[in-house]
């Protein structure tokens, strides 16, 4: 992709490009093909009796366990309810991460008495809160997306004030030297130039939601992923685990690449605005 500045592109630029369009293909392919190899593998060892399959299950018990509920349509409902667990989660603790972030910026004190509760809650084993979360809110869908929540939301707090912090301290004198105050500091100078820190942080997010989803529908769901992986593992159903596995691999994978989309859009927009 040729970059839009308006300027002639050089041979060395062009052939820069071509080279970068060449890797990225070849990386693309090698994936693949080490998915597919995986794959071979795994069906080849199933089908010789190296691994037993009622265990391990294999790739076309999988995809025929899948294509059954693709029929009757309950995978769908499963599917919809994780992925509305992670997203609401995942934008409560967007939200909420920034929000407390700032404050503990505005506020040296608060920062300094709160933190060291921060770290302490961010260590503590989150699964351990989920049988707690469960008597006191019960048995429903917002105790799932509170667990979540809880999962991932001390360490953004932590990791956005931390990147808040090292702002760059010329800046900040620069803003209060015109006449600005801590307010256009944080609007023209902090917020603006966090971004990628803040996108990045979205990342890890994500995931860490939907990791907090499972463990919470591992113990108050009557649907979802993390639901099918406990029912199957109790009624000895491996094939119906394993699909969820792979699917729960696939959502993961899906929305680290929105979050990634939404990265370079920032970034083609930040480029846009330098130049």
């Amino acid at each position: 992709m040729k970059p839009d500045t308006g300027m002639p592109v050089s041979r060395r630029q062009r052939e820069y490009i071509e080279k970068e369009q060449l890797h990225k293909r070849r990386v693309a392919v090698c994936r693949m093909m080490l998915l597919v190899l995986l794959l071979a593998i795994w069906e080849l060892c199933t089908s010789l009796g190296m691994i037993d399959d009622f265990i391990f299950s294999s790739p076309s018990r999988v995809l025929l366990c899948f294509w059954e509920m693709v029929q009757d349509g309950s995978i769908f409902g499963h599917v919809g309810i994780t992925l509305f667990e992670t997203l609401a989660s995942f934008f409560v603790v967007a939200a909420a991460g920034i929000l407390a972030a700032v404050a503990l910026w505005s506020s040296r004190s608060a920062a300094e008495v709160l933190e060291p509760y921060l770290v302490m809650l961010n260590s503590l084993p989150k699964s351990a809160l989920a049988p707690i979360l469960i008597v006191w809110l019960g048995n429903h869908i917002h105790t799932i997306i509170v667990a979540a929540v809880s999962v991932a939301l001390f360490g953004s707090i932590l990791t956005l004030y931390t990147g808040f912090q090292s702002m760059d301290p010329e800046k900040y004198r620069l803003i209060r030297s015109l006449g600005g105050r801590r307010k256009d500091v944080l609007t023209k100078v902090l917020l603006p130039g966090s971004v990628p820190l803040i996108i990045s942080n979205m990342k890890v997010n994500v995931g860490l939601c939907l990791v907090g989803v499972i463990i919470g529908e591992f113990l108050a769901a009557q649907r979802g992923l993390g639901y099918l992986i406990i029912y199957g593992s109790q009624v000895f159903k491996l094939d119906l685990v394993m699909m969820s596995i792979v699917i729960l691999c696939l959502v993961s994978a899906a929305l680290y690449q929105g979050i990634a989309l939404l990265e370079k859009r920032f970034g083609r927009m930040a480029g846009h605005g330098r130049n």
